[in-house]
């Protein structure tokens, strides 16, 4: 199990999928799936599916697809490319990056994200922040029409050069492990299910556009309309010198689940999850000796935020693996504690049973 999560997270962080572009994503999660023997499906969203029938209140597993990035918004005369962000980019980590364009005929375009000459910059300007509406993308041409003929246009998706290293006890570093990790990780937990004999109904759902507003996952949610969510995805680690004031979770030390968490910039949206839920990550760790990290947060969201109230409402939960430096072009989590999270999950569906209350 450990190296095929391994492999299919590289695989995965490999390969550019931003918001509404995540087409490349699902056709590898679902090669893997139909490996399985399996028969994933799609909606109009395109949102990938896969359910295995059960007794008990059913299960919505998911975790999503995309990842941040931007999109073309201007091409100049000269062939420089300004753009506009997709997603929580960070303005202060993006000069001098290497990006690329991902074509519909499967090519990619190398950019870099222009930075000031050094020996040029004045006193005033070498700690400050160049917001993004002023930064240029320089793709190696001199001219709009030439830009043009590279295939790329009003509108293109662009994304950090895609990169996954190794290092360290085995960490990875690269671009979107959020939430690649999370396809990984589901993608393994589909190999159980697909073992298994008894169990609660299980629908396993990768998704779009979390990372743009969202909703991408509603229209799937509102179709199965399942009795418990449980969402798949990061979980902000807090043992750096700028986040120790944070929290308690640390890389290394296992899954966390999310106690509470609330987004308070722009939206006023968040989740608190379900003590049911909560009882039962809680009890299961304990019962197979995994360890179970906590995290209260105000500054992130996940979709499991809009997918808790489709229908009547739904019994919901945010579990994850810690990562640093979230949204960056290079974020960074342990294997092991994804390895972990997939036991953790595994052994979770095992407890939900026909019995299963979620009464309050």
């Amino acid at each position: 199990m450990k190296n095929k999560i391994y492999n299919n997270l590289i695989d995965l962080m490999m390969l550019p999928g931003l918001s509404g572009h995540e087409k490349k994503v699902c056709n590898y999660i679902s090669q893997r799936l139909k490996e399985l023997g399996l028969n994933p499906k799609t909606d109009v969203m395109g949102n990938l599916w896969v359910s295995f029938p059960g007794e008990g209140p059913s299960v919505m597993l998911f975790t999503h697809m995309d990842q941040i990035g931007f999109v073309v918004r201007k091409i100049e005369e000269n062939g420089f490319i300004k753009i506009e962000r997709l997603g929580g980019v960070p303005e202060k980590s993006l000069a001098s990056q290497a990006v690329i364009f991902p074509l519909e005929n499967g090519n990619e375009i190398f950019g870099v994200i222009t930075n000031k000459s050094h020996h040029a910059t004045q006193q005033n300007e070498k700690y400050s922040v160049v917001p993004y509406k002023d930064l240029y993308i320089d793709v190696g041409v001199n001219s709009f029409e030439e830009v043009l003929n590279l295939g790329i246009n009003i509108g293109s998706p662009v994304v950090y050069k895609p990169s996954a290293e190794e290092f360290g006890k085995e960490r990875i570093a690269g671009t979107s492990i959020d939430d690649r990790a999370g396809c990984a990780i589901a993608i393994a937990i589909a190999e159980k299910l697909s073992l298994r004999k008894l169990g609660p109904p299980i629908h396993l759902v990768f998704s779009v556009q979390e990372e743009f507003n969202l909703r991408g996952v509603i229209p799937i949610a509102q179709q199965l309309l399942p009795d418990i969510a449980i969402q798949l995805d990061l979980i902000l680690a807090t043992d750096t010198p700028d986040m120790e004031d944070r929290g308690n979770v640390s890389l290394g030390k296992g899954p966390a689940i999310s106690l509470y968490s609330f987004h308070g910039r722009g939206t006023l949206n968040g989740i608190i999850p379900h003590p049911a839920l909560v009882k039962l990550f809680e009890e299961t760790a304990n019962q197979n000796s995994i360890p179970l990290q906590k995290s209260v947060h105000i500054g992130a969201l996940t979709d499991l935020s809009y997918v808790q109230l489709v229908g009547k409402g739904v019994a919901s939960i945010d579990v994850g693996f810690p990562i640093r430096y979230s949204h960056s072009s290079l974020e960074v989590c342990d294997l092991n504690d994804l390895i972990l999270l997939t036991k953790l999950l595994e052994e979770v569906i095992k407890n939900i049973n026909k019995n299963f209350s979620l009464e309050r």
